[in-house]
C-alpha cells in the first residue's frame, strides 16, 4: 500500500502563518506589509522516542511551534558581515563539538566558508533552550536594493537529539536507528540539522525576490476563500491563485524542506561515506523518497553523491 504525505486542511492555515511575516525597515522601525516576504519553517514533527513511533499529523504542536510568524528586515548593505556566533556560555561546549563535526567534511567547510569569508553578509547563529531539538530559520535581511544580505539559523540547546518524521525530512529520519546493529553519534544528527538550515539559507540567497512578494501577497487571499468554501483546494479561485504562487502553502513549504534535505545529504554522504553504516542510512533515505515523495526524488537523484552511491550496485 503507497502512503501519502498527510494534507490537513489545517496545516494549509498553519504553514502560511508561519511562512509569511511582516517587513520592518530596522531604520525607520515601521512596518509596510505590502513588502512582505515570506519566511522559512523549522524542523517538527519528532519521533516519540519512548514509544519508537512519529505521528503524521502533529497540527497542534505545528501550531506551537509555528504559529508566531517571521519577520524579514529591510537594512544597509552590511560591510562587516561573515558569521556571527550568539551562544550562550552554557551552551558553548556543545555548539562547539557540533560545528566541529559539520566542518570535518569538505562540504560543511565550503558551506561554512560560503558566508564567513562574506563582508556583504550576516549569517547569524543563535543556540537557545527554547527551540529544544529543532532548529529554524528567520530574520531575514535585504538591502534597498532587494539584495538578500542576511539570515539567522537558531538551533535548540538539545539539537542532538530527536528525529523528524520521514514523511518531509527523509534524510534526518534516516539517522534514527531501527536496529541495534549500530549508533550514530548526537553530534552527526545536529550537525545534519545545521546543514539542513543551511540549506534554508542558500535557498533564501537564490529565490527571486519579486516572486516571495507575490506568494505573501496572495497567501491571504488563497487563505480566506480556502476557509470559506468549505476547505475545497480544487476551487477555481485556488487553483488560480496556486498558480500565481507557484503552488499550495503546503506545497511550497514542503519544496523548502525536500531542498534543505538535499543539502543534509550532500553534508551527511562527506560525513558518514566510509562507515559501515553508510548504506544502511542511505538505504533509508531512499526507502522514505520512495514511500512518501517520489515527486522529489528528481532532487537527490541529479546529485551524484546520491545517484551513484555505491549502495545501489
Amino acid at each position: 500500500m503507497k502512503l501519502l504525505r498527510p494534507a490537513s486542511p489545517f496545516l494549509v492555515v498553519l504553514i502560511a502563518f508561519a511562512m509569511f511575516g511582516p517587513v520592518v525597515r530596522a531604520d525607520s522601525g515601521q512596518r509596510n506589509f505590502s513588502d512582505s516576504i515570506s519566511g522559512w519553517e523549522e524542523l517538527t514533527g519528532y519521533y516519540d522516542t519512548a514509544n519508537g513511533v512519529a505521528p503524521l499529523d502533529r497540527t497542534y504542536d505545528f501550531y506551537a511551534d509555528h504559529g508566531k510568524g517571521i519577520t524579514t528586515y529591510i537594512v544597509r548593505t552590511p560591510t562587516d558581515g561573515g558569521i556571527k556566533e550568539d551562544i550562550p556560555a552554557k551552551f558553548r561546549d556543545r555548539y562547539e563539538k557540533w560545528k566541529t563535526e559539520l566542518l570535518s567534511t569538505q562540504y560543511g567547510r565550503d558551506q561554512w566558508d560560503k558566508y564567513s569569508a562574506n563582508k556583504n553578509f550576516i549569517l547569524t547563529i543563535v543556540v537557545t533552550g527554547d527551540r529544544k531539538k529543532g532548529a529554524g530559520t528567520d530574520k531575514f535581511l535585504w538591502d534597498d536594493e532587494g539584495k538578500f544580505v542576511g539570515a539567522t539559523i537558531t538551533l535548540g540547546a538539545d539539537l542532538d537529539e530527536g528525529y523528524p518524521n520521514p514523511i518531509y525530512y527523509p534524510v534526518l529520519n534516516s539517522l534514527s536507528s531501527d536496529t541495534n546493529s549500530y549508533s550514530i553519534s548526537g553530534r552527526i544528527l545536529a550537525a545534519t540539522k545545521l546543514s539542513h538550515e543551511i540549506g534554508h539559507v542558500n535557498q533564501a540567497a537564490t529565490a527571486n525576490m519579486k516572486a516571495l512578494q507575490l506568494q505573501n501577497k496572495l497567501m491571504p487571499e488563497y487563505i480566506s476563500i480556502f476557509l470559506k468554501n468549505g476547505l475545497n483546494t480544487k476551487d477555481k479561485k485556488l487553483v488560480d491563485l496556486a498558480t500565481q504562487m507557484g503552488g499550495t502553502p503546503v506545497e511550497i513549504w514542503e519544496s523548502r524542506e525536500y531542498w534543505s534535505e538535499v543539502n543534509a545529504m550532500l553534508y551527511l554522504n562527506g560525513r558518514i561515506g566510509k562507515e559501515d553504516f553508510y548504506c544502511h542510512v542511505f538505504n533509508k533515505i531512499r526507502r522514505n523518497l520512495e514511500t512518501y515523495a517520489r515527486e522529489y526524488e528528481p532532487r537527490f537523484g541529479q546529485r551524484p553523491e546520491f545517484s551513484g552511491s555505491p549502495c545501489w550496485k
